[in-house]
Formats: C-alpha cells, structure tokens, sequence
C-alpha cells in the first residue's frame, strides 16, 4: 500500500478525530439501504403511525433502564463505601505502544456497577504527558468515539494541543470504560474484523439488507459471549462517574477537561453529575443530548453529503488534477457510481487478500472528510482509485480504523462504539418508520445516508438505559463550547444546541470545513481557548473566527 505524503498536521490525527466515527457508519447499517422499487420516503419524518396528538413530539422510542451510574444516594466521593477508590494515587511507569517521547502510563480501579460497589472492580488504562514546563495541574482529555483511546491519543495530543498549553499542564489521556486497556470488550478476531469492515453490498445490492442483519447478529453474539459480564455497564453515565475517580486519583479539585466529539458527550454528563467539580471545560465538535439515534444519524447524513459537496467543488476547482468532470452534481454522480463499480468489482491493493470493497472505499473517502488540509490528497488516492490503483484508499481505510500493516488491530473501536452507542441512544421503536427514515435519508443524502439508515442496534443484546434530554449542568460554568460550521460529523447545530441547554456555557464558532476546530484550525481558535485553558478568558459572546 502507498502512504499519504506527509502535511503540516500528522494523518494520525485525522484518524484519531474520524476512525470511530467512521466505525458508527461502516460498521453498524453498511448496506441497509431500501430496495430500488421502495417509495422516496417522503413520509418518514411523520410521526410513523401515531396518532396526530403526538405527532408534534414525533415517535415513540424504544423503552430504556437506568445507568446503575445515577441516582446514587450521595456522591461516591463523600460515601464510605467508595473510599478506596477515591484515595488511590496513579503509579506511573513506561508505556506500552504509545509513540509519544516522555509518555508515562497506569491504572486507575472503579466498580464495574456503580450502585453495587460490592460488584467487582474493573482497571481504566490512564496516560500522561508531564508539562514541559511548571505544571499548573492536569488536563484531561478524550478524542472522541466512542471507542476512541485516550492513551494512544497522546502522540496527537502533541500536536493539536499548543506548546504555551502543553507548557502548563500535565495532558492526561485515558481509556474509558470498555476500550482497549480498559476492560475492552472482545468481539471478533483481526481476521473476522478484516472481513466485517471489508463487507460491502453497497445501496443497490439486493442482499443488502441481509448483509446487514447477518453482520449485526454476528458481531453482538461474538460480543456477548466474549464480554457480556461487562456490556450492560459501559454506558457514559458509568463512564463520566470514572473520570471523577480520575479526578482524585490526579490531585485536582476540579476537573479541566478538553473533550472532541463524543469527548463533548462524555464530558457534558459529567458536568451534569458533579457540576461542582467542573474546572475549565473545553467541548469542541458538540453532540446534542437531547437526541434519539436516528435524529443523531439523520444529522450525519446531511452533514456528510455537504462536505462531500464542498470536497467535489474544491476539486473541481483544481481542474485536470480532479479526476471528476463536469458541474458539482455531475461530479457526485460519478463518485456515486465508483462506489458502485467497487461494489460489484473490488479494486486491485497489490495485496490479493485485501481488495478494495465498496465499505473500504466509502470509509476511506468519509475518513477524509473529516479534515480539508487532507483534501488534496484524496483527490489524488481517488484519482488512482479511478484508475484501477485501490492501495491509496485502503491505506486510509486502514489509518481510521487502527489497522496495523501485520493485519493486528491497535484498538477495538469497531465494536466499542456500538457497546456504547446502543447503551446511550434509544432508537424509534416503530419498525415502520425506522424503514421509512431509512428511505428518505438514502433518497436525500446518496453519498452516506445509505449506510445510516435502519437500526443498527436492533439486534444488540443490551437495552439503552439512557433516554434523550438536555443537560443543563446547573452551577457548572463557564464552559466553553467549539463548534465548525461545515462539520460533517458532528454538525454545527449541535454546537449551538448543547451550549445554549448548559446552564453557563459561550459558543465559539470556526466559520471552516472539517470535524473539530481546536488544533486544526490554528489562529483566533487557538488564541481564545488556549486564553480560556490558561487565564480562564471566556471569548465574547457571538464570536466567529
């Protein structure tokens, strides 16, 4: 396989914003897709059968339990019972397959079930990165997911994050609950991992749908008889009660926190849990709370079909280099249909036992999307993709999901992600509908609604135990929320929504394309949250860069 040449930002970092993302997609519903003579789908925002009283509130969800991770009592913190967990100190030592120069690494223990204590105990892998200079406290990070690893985050932790603030704090990354070090779940093997992310049966394949149904039952059977002691338990109200533990464990009073992604999600529950206890809270790339799993893949789909669309343009604007022709929709007709090609035709890689399916190729160019510095260069693995030559894409296949060039997985964010999810979202419980959303997002969004249509938890083995709802975060603040305007995967909305439900919270805008803004966009982002982490500068309100 052919790497990308190098840029200014490392293409690791580009796989530690997007590969769990791009897990979500290709790996729950790749596929499941309406059959060529279903209607368009004009319906499927209604409400799905209900009747008119309710239709404003739009579908039922499916029912959910309770994370055994609130309504505790007291706070565990103050509580006897919790002690030994709240006194530990972390023995640092060398890490393991960590590339990151001075990077130190160790555990922290916490309950497996948070209101049963007595349950047994679980390890969360933690990383650090000492300040360069004299440390002010800890920082604590999460890039995303879920699935994403905090300590294999470290070495982009290097670069996104500036050197005046890398200077002042201690960068701590960690493994939440059920992700690799941390009582990761085990799912499949590399080579069953191989062949999960590979499938394909792209939106016109008659078998689609049964692709995907064969793939999800596989997956959450190999999931639950490898790992279902812990499955009903990694949830993000369990995991946010961890980083309080970390919290201790660290010597903070309060938490500082830089969350990316699904890191917003995580980090918006614990300030709901301890609010008292949030420091200076970064949340760049925010999820809504307040949103069930298919508004949450509704909003993908859109997000990815306008940066597709910004993608082409630009590439269109580079004129012979681009291998498309023609106006911006005569060039996503001709994305569209080399992704269908691929599906019928895998592409030669120069390795015979890895072609390039039609999955890889849609996970290779979502992947890309995630940040336009690396457009010109899928420009250019697309233009060999075209040609014949899939080794350019399967090399950012690979780079997403942590597949290591021995055919070794580096982490299990394939199969941590659905854990997670499916425990956080409740989907709609009318089947008709869930078929008719479906519909319309394949109809409206061509280039990825495809793949998120359908329920790509129906077959997961746990109940959701956590129901859609703002999060206000009451006494917590200020916290500070990144949101870009052409994100793909977490769409500026979002930004907007979650910072105007938190109780104290100011909404930085980056007016650009690309998932995520700190670290990537570089000049007055980087300024006002860098002020913010090190002054506790809020930005004024409304400010755009």
């Amino acid at each position: 396989m052919t790497p990308l040449p190098g840029t200014r930002r490392p293409l690791a970092r580009l796989a530690a914003a997007a590969a769990v993302a791009t897990m979500l997609l290709a790996g729950c519903t790749e596929g499941a897709a309406p059959e060529e003579d279903a209607p368009a789908g004009s319906e499927a925002s209604d409400s799905g059968g209900a009747d008119e009283d309710s239709a404003d509130e739009g579908p039922a969800l499916e029912e959910t339990g309770t994370s055994a991770a609130v309504d505790l009592p007291i706070d565990p913190a103050e509580d006897p019972a919790y002690e030994a967990y709240y006194s530990q100190q972390i023995e640092w030592g060398p890490c393991e397959d960590v590339d990151a120069e001075g990077a130190e690494c160790g555990t922290i223990t916490v309950p497996l079930v948070w209101n049963d204590p007595e349950a047994g105990d679980i390890e969360i892998a933690v990383g650090r990165l000492a300040a360069d200079g004299e440390s002010k406290g800890s920082l604590v990070t999460n890039p995303g997911g879920p699935g994403g690893s905090g300590v294999n985050f470290l070495p982009s932790a290097e670069i996104l994050i500036s050197p005046e603030v890398r200077a002042s704090y201690d960068v701590i990354g960690f493994d939440p609950r059920g992700v690799n070090r941390s009582e990761g779940i085990e799912c499949l093997d590399d080579a069953e991992t191989d062949e999960y992310l590979a499938a394909t049966g792209g939106p016109a394949a008659e078998d689609a749908s049964a692709l995907a149904e064969e793939w999800g039952a596989r997956v959450a059977e190999a999931c639950e008889a490898n790992s279902g002691e812990v499955l009903p338990y990694l949830d993000s109200y369990s995991a946010a009660r961890d980083m309080d533990v970390l919290r201790a464990a660290l010597g903070s009073e309060e938490l500082d926190y830089l969350g990316y992604s699904y890191g917003t999600y995580l980090g918006a529950s614990y300030a709901e849990l301890h609010p008292e206890r949030v420091g200076r809270f970064v949340l760049d790339g925010a999820i809504d709370p307040d949103m069930s799993m298919d508004e949450f893949s509704a909003g993908q789909a859109e997000g990815f079909e306008h940066a597709t669309e910004a993608f082409l343009a630009r590439c269109l604007e580079a004129g012979d280099a681009c291998p498309f022709r023609g106006d911006e929709a005569e060039a996503k007709e001709q994305l569209l249909s080399f992704f269908e090609s691929v599906d019928e035709t895998p592409l030669d890689t120069g390795d015979p036992e890895r072609p390039l399916t039609g999955a890889l190729a849609r996970s290779a160019v979502l992947t890309l999307l995630y940040d336009d510095a690396q457009w010109e260069y899928g420009r250019e693995a697309l233009a060999a993709a075209m040609n014949g030559d899939g080794s350019q894409l399967l090399y950012i296949a690979d780079l997403s999901s942590e597949r290591r060039y021995d055919g070794t997985y580096r982490t299990n964010a394939a199969f941590a992600i659905t854990a997670v999810n499916c425990l956080d979202h409740p989907g709609v419980a009318d089947e008709q509908w869930v078929e008719q959303e479906a519909e319309r997002l394949a109809e409206e969004f061509p280039t990825f609604g495809p793949m998120l249509g359908g329920d790509g938890c129906a077959q997961w083995p746990e109940e959701p135990v956590r129901e859609p709802a703002p999060i206000t975060a009451e006494g917590a603040g200020p916290i500070l929320v990144v949101g870009t305007t052409g994100d793909p995967a977490t769409p500026y909305a979002w930004s907007e929504e979650l910072a105007s439900q938190l109780d104290d919270a100011t909404l930085l805008t980056y007016e650009g394309e690309g998932h995520t803004a700190y670290g990537r966009s570089g000049g007055c982002i980087e300024e006002q949250v860098d002020a913010y982490l090190l002054e506790g500068t809020v930005p004024e309100e409304g400010l755009r860069c």
